[in-house]
C-alpha cells in the first residue's frame, strides 16, 4: 500500500461508535415500552373479532355477550382501560362492537407516548 494512503485511512472514532450505540439503545428502549400496549391490542382485537364471527355466541343476548368477551379476556390475561372503551350494539339486525380506546405509556421522566386503537366489528344476528 502506498505510504501517502496510510496516513489518510482512518475507522470509526471513539464518540462515533458511542453515538451510534446511544441511539440503539433509545430506539429500542422505546421499542420495548410500546411491545407491551400493541400486544395488548392484538389480543384484545383478536377476541372480539372471534366472538363477531361466532354465530352460536351472536344469537346470545348483548349482556351474556359481553360478559363472555370479558371472561375471555380475563383467561388470556388482557384487560380494557374502561368498560366505555368497548361498546357492543346492536341496530336493525346488526351488532356492532366498537373498540375505542388510547393507553399513555411512560417513556422517559415526563414524557409519555400515547397510543390510540379505533376498530369496529360488524355481525349479522343470527
Amino acid at each position: 500500500m502506498p505510504k501517502h494512503l496510510h496516513n489518510r485511512q482512518a475507522g470509526a472514532s471513539f464518540f462515533g461508535v458511542l453515538s451510534i450505540l446511544i441511539l440503539l439503545g433509545l430506539v429500542f428502549s422505546v421499542a420495548f415500552k410500546l411491545f407491551s400496549p400493541y400486544w395488548e391490542y392484538r389480543t384484545i382485537s383478536a377476541v372480539v373479532q372471534a366472538t363477531s364471527e361466532d354465530r352460536e355466541e351472536l344469537g346470545r343476548p348483548i349482556a351474556q355477550i359481553r360478559s363472555n368477551i370479558d371472561r375471555r379476556f380475563l383467561i388470556n390475561q388482557v384487560s380494557l382501560p374502561s368498560r366505555e372503551a368497548l361498546m357492543i350494539t346492536e341496530d336493525a339486525g346488526m351488532i356492532f362492537f366498537n373498540l375505542d380506546y388510547e393507553v399513555r405509556v411512560p417513556m422517559f421522566g415526563n414524557v409519555d407516548a400515547v397510543v390510540m386503537f379505533q376498530e369496529t366489528f360488524e355481525a349479522r344476528k343470527p
